[in-house]
């Protein structure tokens, strides 16, 4: 335990957060159990100890660990929950705990034996946690996303910028861009966001394409497998269909991927979904879906325009790595579907388009038009820069 608090109080003295993430305000610090839900690379590490320094500080109280420690291979989660707590422990922040056996069952024991310990968690996208049978109705779980474009205009500018919905987009765009404007000017620092910017490790690796290159084939070889029974000899395929659908467009056909991988359609649907789930993916259906698993998506796209850099290189179509963006920013806040005339439906009431500044085509007034390299717009036509700021 002693070494476990001297490594707790070298990382809080050590930390210095270069960005405090937005996630940060919604949580509500009063619930006994909370995960915190996210892919790899995200920051979901940097994240438990920027609450624990926000929160709790120099609180003796209070104990960050590393679920990997093979401490807990010979102890037990619970009975370190359980020794913590005697010992007059309060708050346990327990860092990558779906590597530890059986975690979700010693997190309950630990829940009901010990009303006054909080846990704070993180947790692999690909894991269940609100329906868990351990933990349904007593988790408040958050989805931690990579950095928006507006949290990473902040790392580079050093200025603040407050967060809007989407429906404050659409109604005052003009208005909150000028307020934007006498700060910074967005294009400037856009495209090297779709290159890099979504995920807070740019700060500190300078190969940001073997980075992620390293970062998706660990998700493809260890974590899809491991969390759904697949077996090795089937890991190309996943590898196959990924590749496949980054260097399409966005409509896919369920039947065609089938026949080209050598895997049936059933199969084709669920490596889609076990992609989905580990944020590899965005997955679009119809506004009629309510119930995603299992289902044909009606559209595709990579879950963020990094992801699409990195897995098509020079090949890299410049509409999709901006339809890309767009999905990627709204997913983590709005409802998404597919739209069927245009590239999104945006909480069951906005169509949304994706265009090049130099596009004419007409379309109809109603049509939210996210335009591409223009500062500033009028009426339906919205900067796409612009929706980097909905969290």
């Amino acid at each position: 335990m002693e070494s476990l608090r001297n490594t707790h109080k070298i990382l809080m003295k050590e930390r210095t957060s270069a960005i405090r993430r937005g996630l940060l305000d919604t949580i509500d610090n009063r619930a006994r159990l909370i995960a915190i839900k996210g892919s790899r690379g995200v920051g979901k590490t940097n994240f438990l100890l920027d609450f624990c320094k926000e929160h709790y500080k120099d609180d003796p109280s209070c104990l960050y660990v590393n679920i990997n420690n093979l401490f807990f291979a010979m102890e037990g989660l619970y009975n370190f929950a359980e020794c913590f707590y005697k010992l007059g422990g309060k708050v346990l922040l327990l860092d990558q705990i779906h590597k530890y056996p059986n975690w979700d069952k010693e997190l309950r024991e630990a829940y009901d034996r010990f009303p006054e310990l909080q846990i704070v968690f993180t947790v692999s996208s690909i894991l269940r946690v609100k329906s868990n049978k351990y933990l349904q109705g007593i988790v408040e779980m958050y989805n931690l996303s990579g950095l928006s474009f507006r949290e990473f205009l902040e790392l580079e500018t050093g200025h603040k910028f407050p967060v809007y919905s989407f429906e404050e987009i659409v109604e005052r765009h003009e208005e909150i861009v000028d307020d934007i404007l006498e700060k910074v000017r967005p294009l400037a620092f856009f495209n090297n966001y779709l290159k890099y910017g979504y995920y807070p490790i740019y700060l500190e690796e300078k190969s940001h394409i073997d980075y992620l290159l390293k970062n998706i084939n660990l998700t493809l070889e260890f974590d899809i497998p491991y969390n759904n029974q697949i077996e090795l000899k089937y890991l190309t395929k996943l590898k196959q269909l990924l590749y496949i659908v980054a260097n399409g467009n966005s409509n896919i056909n369920i039947s065609k991927l089938s026949a080209r991988i050598g895997v049936s359609r059933a199969t084709v649907l669920n490596y889609l979904h076990y992609m989905k789930n580990a944020r590899l993916l965005t997955l679009l259906f119809d506004k009629e879906s309510d119930d995603e698993n299992g289902l044909k998506p009606n559209q595709v796209f990579l879950h963020n325009p990094n992801l699409l850099n990195a897995v098509c290189l020079d090949n890299t179509d410049a509409l999709m790595i901006r339809k890309t963006f767009l999905a990627s920013q709204l997913c983590a806040v709005a409802r998404l579907h597919y739209s069927g005339n245009e590239d999104l439906l945006v909480n069951r009431k906005y169509e949304v388009s994706v265009r090049q500044s130099d596009d004419k085509g007409r379309v109809r007034d109603s049509v939210i038009l996210m335009t591409d390299m223009i500062e500033k717009g009028e009426k339906n036509i919205i900067p796409l820069w612009l929706a980097g700021f909905v969290y």
